[in-house]
């Protein structure tokens, strides 16, 4: 096991780590820009390190000066959290040729699977049901249209080295291929310095499905049932819950299956999570795997009692993983609310400030993770996650009832946040039965608005 590590990110993410050090025994060691002097990462780390001014690209995204501040501590694993290098393969790749071991899988893994398209056909191969889309990288409308012409409209363009919803353009009909195919390819290039793209048939009443799974060194892998991800705006994931309320025995049997043989036939190791989008049909397909822990990994760590991040950790320090798939079982229900510094009545901008005021719910089946306190200033450098609110309850009526309850008591004053939204949300009555869509934001929420 190791005896330091140095957590190569900040906010509530560094929190959490440095709290499962603190129980595993490990010494933790935060860097921090300038700006995040006074954050709790640092305050309650062993150790903290100053890497830069606030521009992440001087601190947070400073390769060189991560490895060279884990030097100095005399750290033997680094943690990049999600976000920032969390999926950057050479920064996996100069941890361990450094003698630094990089929590998560291999730099090879994790380059396989940043290519968007590389991954669709290495799994397609392998029998693993996939998006109907390119095999390729589109690389003008022509190509484009050719796919178009097989799979049919709608369509979405894709940057082949993107995610978290940027580089995506939705194509309905075919005067708007041009204008979508321009501005898709400016953003991947703008975002992730390549303006590759591909096709994916897009579903118009889909479910966004993922699986949490987690391997060791010797060849084990279990997976820890499902996260419904459905509730977006824009492709941004605003709640989650497990287990989905349409997602029966036999159904989620069958995708876990597949989940686990995505990771075995890529050699992964660590926490992983993989993608699916189910249509109406019930019909379900591999789209992506994030090669990190996921923002939304406590709701499975509500139903399933796993420290998913000691896991991750214990596991990169060469321990098995100690349980197989019959020991985990799913206990209830857990919904997570990403509250946001946002202000939903201006189209969701920033609302960068310092809080005033900062009062945070409790009582049974509610947990919250944040970095924030009253005096604490959000910055318009980084990301606008205020907490993460996650009820559980042992069925979804009450772990909705709980999280009406916490919404209605969570106090934040000084800047706006996403809130009142989110109470909208979770009293609309498609969400309490459980029927909601990708597109339910749009359609239902925001159409009046």
């Amino acid at each position: 096991m190791f005896n330091r590590i140095l957590i190569a990110n900040r906010g509530e993410i560094a929190l959490r780590i440095v709290r499962a050090c603190k129980e595993l025994g490990i010494e933790s060691v935060v860097v921090f820009s300038k700006e995040d002097e006074k954050s709790l990462p640092v305050l309650f780390a062993d150790e903290a390190i100053c890497i830069g001014p606030r521009e992440p690209a001087e601190s947070y995204l400073n390769v060189p000066r991560i490895i060279s501040a884990a030097e100095i501590a005399g750290a033997d694993a680094i943690h990049p959290g999600y976000g920032f290098l969390a999926e950057n393969e050479q920064f996996a790749e100069v941890c361990r040729s450094s003698g630094v071991e990089f929590i998560g899988p291999s730099h090879e893994v994790i380059r396989k699977l940043g290519n968007k398209v590389e991954a669709r056909n290495i799994l397609a191969s392998s029998g693993v049901p996939v998006v109907p889309g390119s095999e390729n990288v589109i690389s003008s409308k022509k190509e484009a249209q050719e796919v178009i012409n097989q799979i049919g409209y709608p369509v979405i363009l894709k940057a082949a080295m993107g995610g978290g919803g940027r580089g995506m353009r939705v194509v309905w009909k075919e005067e708007e291929l041009d204008s979508s195919f321009n501005l898709a390819k400016q953003e991947a290039k703008v975002a992730f310095g390549k303006p590759d793209l591909y096709i994916e048939k897009y579903f118009t009443r889909a479910r966004h499905i993922e699986f949490q799974i987690m391997a060791d060194n010797f060849g084990q892998i279990v997976h820890f049932g499902e996260r419904n991800c459905s509730i977006q705006r824009r492709y941004q994931k605003l709640i989650e819950e497990s287990p989905s309320p349409f997602i029966d025995q036999k159904m989620r049997e069958k995708m876990g299956d597949i989940a686990v043989k995505v990771a075995k036939e890529l050699g992964y190791t660590g926490a992983g999570t993989v993608e699916f989008l189910v249509d109406e049909k019930g019909d379900f397909y591999f789209m992506e795997m994030n090669t990190r822990l996921q923002v939304e990994h406590p709701v499975t760590e509500m139903v399933t009692r796993r420290d998913l991040v000691k896991d991750q950790i214990r596991i990169a320090g060469g321990e098995p993983l100690g349980y197989t798939q019959q020991d985990i079982k799913i206990e209830g229900s857990a919904i997570e609310c990403r509250i946001n510094a946002e202000d939903p009545e201006k189209n969701f901008s920033p609302s960068p400030g310092k809080i005033t005021a900062f009062h945070v719910p409790g009582g049974p089946g509610i947990r919250v993770d944040t970095h924030v306190f009253a005096g604490y200033t959000i910055s318009a450098s980084y990301d606008s996650l205020i907490a993460k609110l996650i009820s559980w309850g042992r069925d979804r009526s009450e772990a909705i009832s709980r999280m009406k309850r916490a919404l209605e008591e969570f106090v934040i004053e000084g800047v706006k946040s996403t809130l009142p939204f989110h109470e909208r949300i979770i009293q609309h009555e498609i969400f309490i039965k459980g029927d909601f869509y990708t597109n339910f934001v749009e359609e239902e929420i925001l159409k009046n608005t």
